[in-house]
């Protein structure tokens, strides 16, 4: 009897029903095992202290970048942020100076007309192109993908002169596009590897009975896979939102004046002889204000995402 016969082979209660194949439930009992244990262990109460522990610790420079951002100019030179709990003297002038007289307010918009496209093209490329690897037979397949795989070794430095050449004789260099396509194409590979593994967890079996129903690749893909894949591509989501929002590196090397994004203003709020340096605190948690809010509203798909396909038998 081979390993195949006996992962299927089936066992019969005493009222005569077939019930569900050994192998199968021995391997959700190996499951649910590992997912106890790991559960135990993360929710004992050595684990629940240390977590407390480092998030506190992980707050504090949060916490002290927030009380400066509303401390006057001569309080910042005069004492540290924890004095402010003592003796609270706030003030909002930091916050109006960034965004009216240092121009924050027009850079913000532009860091969301750089983000939004940045995220949804490369996950509407990135699905297209995982459901061919992972569903469309074709010569070359695998080959295809592991080269696609490999991309994610190449740094994103060595790319950044010839992209630029690129876009200077294409003449849209300065604009929003050299900013998308760039970051499209750096997500790309991780996007592309992250969905197809998803895809492959997709059973073989819901598949094959949507094509014995009639539908070809594109009901199978809208109405089969995407519904499925929510998890995946909110984690994605998530994790190039955050990525794009805080890149400097891209924007420095792409971006003109007209589409300079918040993060390269806020590097300049300094000025050239530090004159305006009382005003990176607020600039600063401006910008780290709607990723924080993008992430714990998208929390959950985001652990769901990543958790996805680690408990496998």
């Amino acid at each position: 009897m081979t390993a195949s016969d006996v992962s299927q082979r089936t066992v019969t209660n005493p009222t005569g029903m077939i019930e569900a194949p050994v192998g199968e439930s021995r391997r959700s009992r190996r499951r649910r095992e590992r997912a106890e244990v790991a559960a135990g262990r993360l929710s004992s109460p050595a684990a629940s202290t240390i977590a407390i522990v480092i998030a506190v610790l992980w707050s504090i420079p949060t916490l002290g970048l927030f009380v400066t951002s509303f401390r006057t100019v001569d309080d910042i030179q005069g004492s540290g942020w924890w004095t402010a709990l003592t003796s609270p003297l706030f003030s909002p002038y930091n916050y109006q100076a960034a965004l009216v007289d240092s121009g924050l307010a027009s850079n913000f918009v532009n860091t969301l007309v750089i983000t939004l496209p940045a995220v949804l093209i490369p996950i509407t490329l990135a699905l297209l192109a995982a459901y061919a690897f992972a569903w469309i037979p074709f010569r070359g397949r695998s080959t295809l993908f592991v080269a696609v795989f490999a991309l994610q070794i190449v740094p994103i430095q060595v790319t950044l002169v010839p992209l630029l050449n690129l876009y200077v004789d294409a003449g849209v260099a300065g604009s929003f596009w050299t900013v998308w396509l760039s970051h499209s194409m750096f997500a790309l590979p991780l996007a592309i590897f992250l969905l197809h593994n998803f895809m492959k967890d997709v059973p073989p079996s819901l598949i094959e009975a949507a094509r014995m129903d009639g539908a070809g690749h594109v009901t199978i893909f809208f109405k089969v896979l995407l519904p499925l894949l929510v998890p995946a591509i909110a984690a994605f989501g998530v994790f190039q939102f955050l990525w794009v929002w805080n890149d400097l590196l891209v924007a420095l090397t792409f971006a003109s004046n007209d589409a300079t994004p918040l993060t390269a203003r806020v590097a300049d709020l300094a000025g050239t002889r530090g004159n305006a340096w009382y005003l990176l605190s607020a600039g600063a948690f401006l910008t780290m204000l709607v990723p924080l809010v993008v992430f714990i509203g998208l929390q959950r798909f985001f652990v769901r995402g990543l958790l996805a396909g680690s408990v496998k038998g």
